[in-house]
């Protein structure tokens, strides 16, 4: 994905889901994560053209439950560091930041 073929309703819906996600990691909110990655991500992926992050997405969702919270994070912060990277390619910096403020905490 490149900014030319971001539509501004796709960058916007990405500077929402950058926003919604950063608060849930912060707040450790697995649940809302959990459907966040699935329900928002994963279709916001696959209009944008982000394979990866669509696949990522995906993954998450089907697997067996994790044993620990520890990781499960782990596996969320993976997809928030693909999402920063859709961020920065669709020229969102403010967005990428915002999750990766939300990684650090």
């Amino acid at each position: 994905m490149n900014d030319e073929s971001v539509t501004a309703q796709l960058r916007d819906r990405l500077e929402d889901l950058a926003a919604e996600i950063g608060v849930a990691r912060k707040r450790l909110d697995l649940g809302h994560l959990a459907a966040l990655c699935f329900c928002e991500v994963r279709p916001w992926a696959r209009r944008a053209g982000e394979g990866t992050l669509a696949d990522l997405s995906w993954r998450l969702s089907i697997q067996p439950l994790p044993l620990d919270r520890t990781t499960f994070l782990a596996q969320i912060d993976r997809l928030i560091e693909e999402l920063e990277q859709a961020c920065s390619r669709a020229g969102v910096e403010s967005a990428a930041d915002t999750l990766r403020q939300a990684r650090a905490e």
